[in-house]
């Protein structure tokens, strides 16, 4: 288990995105399993270390162009999985992130509310 010396601010919402990634040494590609306001995490075959400045295009379903994030930090790594602390967005990126993730919300409030007995239920 990895340890991490930080919490998060935002909720993550499940996810199922193809990315794209590079930073110093490398690149990949992967799969984006959450997202949030603030980061991502990125399961892949590549290994990126800690600390590593990174960016990443997210391939967006109804969107022709990738959600380009220029300015990220990987903050863990934990196998084939890796989380990224996204540090710069333009004021473009951060409405279409904003449009995503108010999208997130409001379907897994429908599917909760639509739940019986799961009105006690942490997520």
């Amino acid at each position: 288990m990895v340890s991490r010396s930080y919490h998060r601010i935002y909720p993550r919402y499940p996810t199922q995105y193809p990315i794209i990634f590079g930073w110093a040494s490398g690149v990949g590609e992967g799969l984006v399993t959450n997202l949030s306001f603030s980061g991502c995490t990125v399961r892949c075959g590549r290994r990126p270390h800690v600390g590593a400045d990174v960016r990443v295009s997210i391939l967006l379903p109804e969107r022709t162009q990738a959600l380009s994030i220029d300015g990220g930090t990987i903050k863990w790594v934990d196998g084939c999985r890796f989380g990224v602390e996204f540090q710069h967005l333009a004021l473009d990126c951060r409405q279409r992130l904003n449009h995503i993730l108010r999208k997130a919300l409001i379907h897994r409030l429908k599917t909760h509310s639509s739940r019986p007995d799961q009105s006690n239920v942490p997520t």
